[in-house]
């Protein structure tokens, strides 16, 4: 039986990469997906429809607050409601490694609106359809390496730590209503769009596999069961927590 039978799910950042499996886990088990993306999803939506699934897309930049309305809107008009919301949008793949100092304010400020202001732009406009219907799953896209202080990518993982503390704060704010409000930390994963970024990829892949318990590289499937029980009545009691997909690296 599909466990997410009936319900609507909106992936930001749901066209390429992690993202786009995150699309796809979400339709094989039965959700209709709107896949909001800076990129054309129209691809991601015949995969979808020729595996017997439902899906749309529409373009969203989601640190443009218009852009998020509007994105909101045409879920509601195509779907009718919205279930389940996976914040996934985020700058990672086009940032270079480097030096805190050499992190110039402009980039900086870039990678704070599209990864924290970006996530509260949906769920500020997401959220009251939710709570009008007494029920929701809001996902949060995290990362492993605030809980190590992965060096080099300063802005990232300081993002990526606001929105472990996002969800907490909101967990207890949606509570009332229902709403499930979780992280989803994954630690690093090959997708193709991370793999465009060698010099991150060559310079953290090893050493982070050594730390793992399973000493192997990751890939996005490695992290749809964990989506899936996030977005499922499976978590009906789970809110507030981030799920971290990394092998057992943050143990060490």
């Amino acid at each position: 039986m599909s466990r997410l039978a009936n319900k609507v799910a909106i992936v930001t950042g749901g066209a390429k990469g992690i993202g786009r499996h995150y699309s796809l886990a979400l339709a094989a088990q039965g959700a209709r997906v709107m896949i909001a993306d800076v990129a054309e999803g129209a691809d991601v939506v015949a995969e979808i429809g020729k595996a017997g699934g439902t899906a749309a897309a529409t373009i969203c930049d989601v640190a443009d607050e218009a852009s998020v309305k509007a994105m909101v809107a045409e879920t509601i008009k195509v779907f009718g409601r919205i279930d389940i919301l996976v914040n996934n949008a985020a700058l990672y793949s086009v940032l270079t490694p480097r030096a805190f100092d050499e992190w110039d304010a402009e980039l900086w400020d870039k990678v704070m609106a599209v990864n924290i202001k970006g996530s509260y732009l949906t769920v500020r406009h997401v959220a009251p359809h939710m709570i009008g219907q007494s029920s929701g799953k809001i996902i949060n896209i995290a990362s492993g390496t605030p809980y190590k202080g992965i060096p080099r990518m300063l802005p990232y993982v300081t993002s990526k730590g606001a929105i472990i503390a996002f969800t907490r704060a909101l967990s207890r704010e949606l509570g009332e209503h229902n709403i499930c409000v979780n992280t989803l930390s994954p630690g690093l994963i090959l997708s193709d769009t991370g793999l465009t970024n060698t010099a991150h990829i060559e310079e953290e892949r090893v050493k982070i596999r050594n730390t793992r318990a399973f000493k192997r590289d990751a890939y996005p499937e490695d992290l749809l069961g964990a989506l899936v029980f996030l977005a499922s009545d499976d978590s009906n009691f789970v809110t507030g927590q981030s799920l971290v997909v990394d092998g057992g690296s943050v143990n060490n």
